[in-house]
């Protein structure tokens, strides 16, 4: 029973140790998402969806909520955040080929319609970003604009 003890006495301190540490946060400021929107134009409706359900994860600009200062959750989120800019990050749009940013944008429709986007994970803990039927037609839409306009412009052979 002693050894019981001492082995849940040191699991304790352990947690209480690792909550001093955590990963790098992904603080940005909204001036890296500016030339995504000046080149996409998004309408003030899509735009603010975008805000509510994509940046946390697809740009440098992150809001954390109170828990992402529980050890191991912020590195779980961290992990998220991570993978969700790999596959598509707005705050790094400038120097793209065209082809990339369409293909981006063949994706992004592609999960919002199947609404594997945004993820389960995220809309449990941000109920707002739960996307209605009109939210996803919206985000839809525009993002079918944007690809019209990548496929008029000239691309390098």
């Amino acid at each position: 029973m002693k050894l019981l003890k001492k082995i849940v006495l040191a699991l304790l301190v352990l947690i209480v140790f690792a909550q001093f540490f955590g990963p790098e946060k992904n603080e940005g400021d909204m001036a890296s998402i500016e030339p995504f929107l000046a080149e996409t134009n998004p309408p003030a409706y899509v735009k603010a969806i975008l805000e509510e359900t994509c940046y946390d994860c697809h740009s440098d600009v992150t809001r954390y909520p109170w828990y992402n200062n529980i050890t191991p959750v912020n590195y779980w989120l961290a992990e998220h955040i991570e993978d969700g800019k790999k596959h598509f990050n707005v705050s790094n749009w400038v120097g793209n080929s065209v082809k990339r940013k369409d293909h981006k944008f063949e994706e992004l429709i592609e999960m919002v319609e199947d609404k594997s986007m945004p993820l389960k994970s995220y809309t449990i803990t941000h109920s707002e970003a739960n996307l209605s039927e009109d939210q996803i037609k919206a985000v839809i839409d525009w993002a079918k604009l944007v690809r019209v306009k990548y496929s008029m412009m000239p691309q390098p052979e």
